[in-house]
């Protein structure tokens, strides 16, 4: 308990000295056209910001607006534990079926944006690797190594992080890769492209 506290309040004044020496050392930081430094998650907040304080939501998810039928979803969400459970009394040899968990699936997905789907495929990967795989045929190895794993992985993330940073991005190294494209997300050339009607936009097609 000492140690998470102790590493708690280290972890608030190294974020915060972080925030304060970016806000000083980058300029036009958060900008749109800013190349690594648009800070997706403080622009998702000023966009919901916008739609339901400006825009409205009636005009967005509304009978007013382009994406109405989003409203679906939440019947679908509501349904979908439902399915899980009738597939699994229906099928009670089948074991997996009782380990689908619906509103673990579908919440994590309110990170998505700013997430992107390569960090949602490799946690699948990972979740049911380790989860369901190891946790079935390897018992004994999950039972004592599953938590040393979790927490390697949370500080390999960090050290890559770091090490992507100042090896690739501060230096301007001039390596060309995936990364160093801020305009090839998820190698979609056209992620950002309006997809409204009628809104033309150099290089993108129009609805």
């Amino acid at each position: 308990m000492t140690l998470q506290v102790v590493g708690t309040v280290v972890a608030v004044f190294v974020y915060l000295g972080t925030a304060w020496w970016m806000m000083d050392a980058v300029p036009n930081l958060c900008a749109a056209d800013n190349g690594p430094w648009r800070c997706p998650q403080d622009s998702v907040f000023f966009n919901a910001s916008v739609i339901w304080g400006l825009v409205g939501p009636r005009r967005i998810f509304g009978n007013l607006g382009e994406y109405g039928n989003v409203n679906w979803f939440f019947l679908g969400g509501a349904v979908a534990p439902l399915v899980v459970w009738i597939f699994h009394r229906a099928f009670p040899s089948k074991t997996w079926i009782g380990l689908i968990h619906m509103p673990i699936m579908l919440g994590s997905t309110a990170m998505m944006p700013p997430a992107s789907a390569v960090n949602y495929t490799s946690w699948i990967i990972v979740g049911f690797l380790s989860g369901y795989v190891l946790f079935r045929h390897r018992t004994e190895w999950w039972k004592r190594y599953n938590y040393v794993l979790s927490g390697g992985l949370d500080a390999g993330t960090a050290f890559m992080t770091l090490l992507i940073f100042f090896g690739l991005g501060f230096w301007n190294v001039g390596l060309l890769w995936w990364g160093s494209n801020p305009d090839n997300q998820e190698g979609c050339p056209l992620a950002r492209c309006p997809t409204a009607k009628g809104i033309v936009v150099d290089g993108c097609p129009v609805f």
